[in-house]
C-alpha cells in the first residue's frame, strides 16, 4: 500500500496501529503464565493482552496518541476476568468492562472512517490464553482451564499502543490511568 506525495514518488503507508489494554501487575501476570502455559512457544511473540483495535491507520499516530492521552486521565476502569470459551484453535477468557467499552467506543467513533473490518465489527473483549492448536489440544485445554480458572475482579492499569510489525508488536507507548481510591 502507498500514499502519494507531493514530489511524485510513492511512499509506504506507516504500519497499522494495536491499541490494547493492560491490567494491574497482579492480574496482567496471571494473565502472562496462563498465556505462557498454553500458547505454542514457537508462535508466543507477545504477552497477554486485550486488543481494542487490530489496525488503526499509521499516518494519525498523533491523534491516536493524543486521544488515548486524554481516555486515560480519568480513574482505572475495572474488569472482570470470566469464564475460559473455545474460541477458535484456542481458548480465550470472556471480560466484561462497561468503562473500557465505553473508552473503546469513544476511539471508534473518532476513527470510524478508517477502522479495518475486523475492528469495526462488535467488540468481544477477550484474552487469548490458547490459540493455533489442534482441536482436539484446545478442547482437553478448555476442559482443565473450566476445572481450574477462577473468575475474579481487577482492573485495567494502562492503554498501550504498538506499531504492526507484521510479526512481534513495537511498543509505541503506554497510557496509565490515575489510581484508584
Amino acid at each position: 500500500m502507498h500514499l502519494g506525495s507531493r514530489s511524485g514518488y510513492l511512499a509506504p503507508v506507516p504500519d497499522p496501529l494495536i491499541v490494547s489494554a493492560v491490567l494491574v501487575p497482579d492480574a496482567q501476570a496471571d494473565l502472562d503464565a496462563q498465556r505462557r502455559r498454553w500458547f505454542p512457544a514457537d508462535r508466543l511473540h507477545v504477552g497477554a493482552h486485550i486488543t481494542l483495535f487490530h489496525a488503526l491507520p499509521g499516518e494519525r499516530l498523533d491523534e491516536v496518541r493524543t486521544q488515548l492521552a486524554r481516555l486515560t486521565r480519568g480513574d482505572r476502569p475495572a474488569i472482570h476476568v470470566g469464564e475460559p470459551f473455545k474460541l477458535g484453535r484456542g481458548v480465550g477468557l470472556r471480560l466484561q468492562s462497561s468503562e473500557l467499552e465505553g473508552i473503546r467506543g469513544a476511539i471508534a467513533k473518532r476513527f470510524e472512517d478508517d477502522l479495518s473490518d475486523q475492528d469495526a465489527r462488535r467488540w468481544r473483549p477477550h484474552v487469548t490464553i490458547q490459540n493455533k492448536v489442534t482441536p482436539e489440544e484446545a478442547r482437553r485445554t478448555l476442559e482443565t482451564v473450566r476445572e481450574t480458572h477462577v473468575p475474579y475482579d481487577t482492573e485495567v492499569e494502562a492503554l498501550a499502543l504498538w506499531h504492526y510489525r507484521g510479526g512481534p508488536w513495537e511498543a509505541a507507548g503506554d497510557y496509565a490511568f490515575d489510581r484508584s481510591g
